[in-house]
């Protein structure tokens, strides 16, 4: 559930298999078209309806549209809540693309977190309350003015903690502090490299990082947001380009190579994120984002990131005294029973943000119409920090170049029916100029000044 997090299999929350496909309607969504809002009975009132964001086809940015939906029903041991901010995460791009392992049938309601209120409360649910502001991370159905939630995935907040900060520090530094604390044992002293730096996961890493006494970050990105990081004051000790030989940039700076390299985008930098650790070091992988390269799935981008890893024998770990390591928050809140464990490290986040350790970075804020051009934002990684959706937001007025391109091959087929007339009106002058011509030469007389036929008679 990382910004570049792929690999898991998506049982909807409060669903089991063998129940009915009805349920699985109402809680997804089931057709990509909007319709009107029907009641099962003719005595009952037309369901309410809500705006979400629904994935009608697994490709290309065209099948992710803003619909009308039923709200959502509550079942046992869930919250219902009023959105009021939602988060972008890379994730979800690879989700549109059906690059994750078991997704849901199309159509269903995008998205893995949000943040907001919680209107009702279901029978079984003794942690929360109507009122109570929350965020939560539940497995898709997060991008809608209403979700239903189970309550062991939703979080209370703080009293200073907005909206906007919740769904942009949640699931972004629960997973960086999981990386770097738990999996890396990130201490004093330790160096570390950082892919995707400027990303929200990346950033997250970064501050993190950075609460711990003299640690050495090598951040890899875009060229492109070299200047943006560091008008942000990110604290990356070396930024390195993205597409460079930055192995050998670190080798110059620290020749035995680092301690930690936390990798989000397999394929080939798997093996060079393994060749710069040093003796005791740790490679940890959290991401496939290499997986995506155009807007569709891409069967040989997927078959390359395969290929191109090598495979490590337990026994060259032996030897070489490295660690390798892998992190999918998805597969461990849905399908390994995490949720209490996620739960806790939320908790050690909120303290970190409450004592001023930390400090979100927001890239910018969307309108829900307006997700196809933030998802666009993203897949070009031209994003320094946490994208986030706004329901409050107005969608930004559409561009009037189409309607003026058509404005003008109008005019430019009214100009061109103009000329084809002024061209027939002059033909028809000239035909009947040489008519009267024609019919002139035959009254002319044969020298005589009379009629050609009165000539003829005499």
């Amino acid at each position: 559930m990382s910004e570049q997090q792929d690999n898991a299999a998506p049982v909807m929350n409060g669903e089991q298999n063998g129940e009915s496909k009805e349920k699985e309607i109402t809680e997804n969504g089931t057709t990509g078209e909007s319709a009107e809002p029907v009641a099962e009975n003719e005595n009952d009132a037309p369901k309410k309806e809500m705006r979400a964001i629904v994935l009608t086809g697994f490709g290309g940015l065209k099948s992710v549209k803003i619909l009308k939906k039923p709200e959502p029903t509550l079942n046992e041991g869930e919250v219902l809540i009023r959105v009021k901010a939602c988060g972008l995460n890379f994730q979800d791009l690879m989700v549109r693309q059906g690059a994750i392992d078991a997704a849901p049938k199309c159509p269903f309601i995008l998205g893995f977190e949000c943040a907001g209120d919680i209107e009702q409360v279901g029978e079984g649910v003794e942690d929360f309350q109507i009122g109570d502001r929350v965020v939560a991370l539940p497995e898709f159905r997060a991008w809608a003015e209403l979700v239903a939630v189970p309550a062991k995935y939703v979080y209370k907040l703080p009293n200073d903690l907005s909206y906007l900060d919740a769904v942009t520090i949640t699931m972004n530094y629960t997973v960086a502090y999981i990386l770097l604390f738990e999996i890396g044992a990130l201490t004093q002293g330790k160096s570390l490299l950082v892919h995707s730096v400027g990303g929200g996961v990346g950033q997250a890493v970064v501050q993190l990082a950075k609460t711990v006494p003299d640690v050495t970050i090598f951040g890899v990105c875009s060229k492109g947001k070299h200047e943006a990081l560091k008008e942000a004051n990110a604290p990356i000790d070396h930024l390195l380009e993205r597409g460079s030989d930055y192995v050998n940039e670190v080798r110059k700076i620290f020749p035995d190579g680092v301690d930690i390299v936390l990798d989000c985008l397999c394929g080939e930098e798997s093996n060079k994120g393994y060749g710069l650790l040093k003796p005791m070091g740790r490679y940890v992988l959290y991401g496939t984002s290499n997986v995506v390269t155009g807007e569709t799935k891409g069967f040989f981008s997927a078959a390359r990131c395969w290929w191109q890893v090598d495979k490590v024998s337990p026994l060259k770990l032996f030897e070489e005294n490295k660690s390798l390591a892998g992190f999918n928050l998805r597969h461990l809140m849905y399908q390994q029973n995490g949720a209490t464990h996620v739960k806790d490290t939320v908790s050690k986040v909120f303290k970190l943000f409450q004592d001023g350790k930390i400090k979100p970075l927001l890239d910018s804020s969307w309108a829900l119409e307006d997700v196809v051009e933030a998802m666009q934002k993203m897949h070009d990684r031209k994003n320094v920090g946490k994208m986030i959706l706004d329901p409050s937001l107005e969608p930004k007025p559409k561009p009037a170049t189409p309607a003026k391109s058509k404005d003008k091959k109008k005019q430019s087929s009214e100009e061109k029916k103009d000329s084809e007339e002024k061209k027939e009106e002059k033909k028809e002058k000239t035909d009947d100029k040489k008519e009267k011509e024609e019919k002139k030469e035959e009254t002319i007389t044969n020298g005589t000044g009379e009629p050609t036929e009165e000539a003829e008679k005499k």
